[in-house]
C-alpha cells in the first residue's frame, strides 16, 4: 500500500505526481493500483492551486509499504501538528520505506527521522532548511538523495523522478522504462543529477557573497580555489567555507562549478566552438572534466546539448 500525505496548502503535483507513477507501474505489473490519501482530518484537503483531494484519516499504518510525504506551502503548520508527526513516527518505526517530494522534508525532519542523515530539499527552501535543522546533512544540489530506507526529493517533478525509482526498485527496469515512456518523459533521471533550477539562482547573484560570484563569473579561467575566492572576501579559508555555505546553501566549489557549468553550456550551444577550447577558457581544462560536470547537471555530455540546440 502507497500512502501519500497531504495537509492544507500543499503541492498538487508533489502528490500526484508520485501517484501517478505508481498507478502505471502496478498496472504494467499486472497488479492492481493501492494507493491512498492519507491527512490528519479526513476528508478534502485543499492543496495551494485550490484544488482537493479526498484524503483518509490516518488510522493504523500497518498496511503502509511506502509513505510519500508531499511539500507545499503549508508545510511548516503540518509540521508542527502533532497528529501528523506522530502518524509518521509510528510509520518509520516499522522501518518501512518513506519519501519526502519537496519541502515535505521539513515534515521528516521535525519527525526526527534526518537526525544524521543525508538527505534534500527544494532549492528555494535550503537555507531556511540548514537554519532550522543543522543535525542534518543537506545535499542541496541533488534531484532525490536516498539514506536507507528514507528518502528524499527536490522540487515537484523530482517527486517523480524519485517514485520511478522507487519503482525501479520495486519492479525492476523493464517496468520503470514502460512507466516512464508512458508519462512521455524523456528520460529518467538520477539521484545524482543536480537541480537545474539551482543553477538560476547564481545567474544574478545577490546578498552578502553576490560581488564575489560576479567577480568569479569574469575570471572563470582562474583556478578559484577556495583559499582564492576567500582572501578576495577577505576571510579566512574555515570562516568564508562556513559563511558560503550558510549563505548560499551550497559549498564553494560547487557554487564556482554551477557557474562553469552554465557559461559553458551557452558556449556549446551557441556556437560552434570546439570543446575542448570551451573547457579551457570556463576554467574546466580537462574536457573529460566538463564531460562529467554537465552530466551530474543536465544527464548528457556537451555534445548532446549542441545536436539539441541544433534540432539535430
Amino acid at each position: 500500500m502507497i500512502g501519500v500525505l497531504a495537509f492544507p496548502d500543499f503541492q498538487l503535483l508533489d502528490a500526484a505526481g508520485p501517484i501517478s507513477v505508481f498507478e502505471i507501474a502496478a498496472r504494467y505489473s499486472g497488479a492492481t493500483p493501492a494507493i491512498k490519501v492519507v491527512a490528519a482530518i479526513p476528508g478534502p484537503v485543499r492543496s495551494s492551486s485550490g484544488v482537493a483531494m479526498l484524503a483518509q484519516k490516518f488510522g493504523r499504518p500497518g498496511a503502509i509499504t511506502t509513505l510519500i510525504i508531499a511539500g507545499g506551502d503549508g508545510v511548516e503548520a503540518a509540521a508542527q501538528n502533532q497528529c501528523t508527526i506522530r502518524f509518521v513516527q509510528s510509520v518509520a518505526k516499522r522501518g518501512v520505506r518513506i519519501a519526502s517530494v519537496c519541502s515535505g522534508t521539513f515534515i521528516l525532519a521535525e519527525a526526527g527521522l534526518l537526525a544524521g542523515r543525508r538527505a534534500t530539499t527544494h532549492w528555494q527552501r535550503t537555507r531556511q532548511f540548514l537554519a532550522a535543522y543543522p543535525d542534518v546533512k543537506l545535499e542541496p544540489d541533488r534531484i532525490f538523495v536516498r539514506d536507507g530506507n528514507i528518502w528524499s526529493s527536490a522540487g515537484i517533478t523530482a517527486g517523480i523522478d524519485l517514485a520511478l525509482a522507487m519503482v525501479a526498485e520495486d519492479y525492476g527496469d523493464e517496468i520503470v522504462e514502460k512507466t516512464a515512456r508512458q508519462l512521455v518523459l524523456y528520460h529518467r533521471r538520477s539521484g545524482g543529477q543536480s537541480q537545474f533550477s539551482s543553477l538560476l539562482e547564481l545567474k544574478a547573484p545577490t546578498g552578502r557573497f553576490g560581488p564575489l560570484l560576479t567577480w568569479a563569473r569574469e575570471h572563470l579561467d582562474a583556478p578559484l580555489t577556495v583559499e582564492d575566492l576567500a582572501e578576495r572576501a577577505g576571510m579566512s579559508s574555515r570562516h568564508f567555507t562556513r559563511a558560503f555555505i550558510a549563505e548560499t546553501g551550497t559549498t564553494p566549489s560547487k557554487a564556482i562549478e554551477r557557474l562553469r557549468i552554465e557559461v559553458a553550456r551557452a558556449r556549446v550551444q551557441s556556437s560552434s566552438e570546439a570543446i575542448e577550447r570551451v573547457a579551457e577558457v570556463t576554467g574546466f581544462r580537462d574536457p573529460e572534466r566538463m564531460r562529467r560536470a554537465f552530466i551530474r547537471a543536465f544527464g548528457q555530455p556537451p555534445q548532446s546539448l549542441r545536436r539539441a540546440a541544433r534540432g539535430a
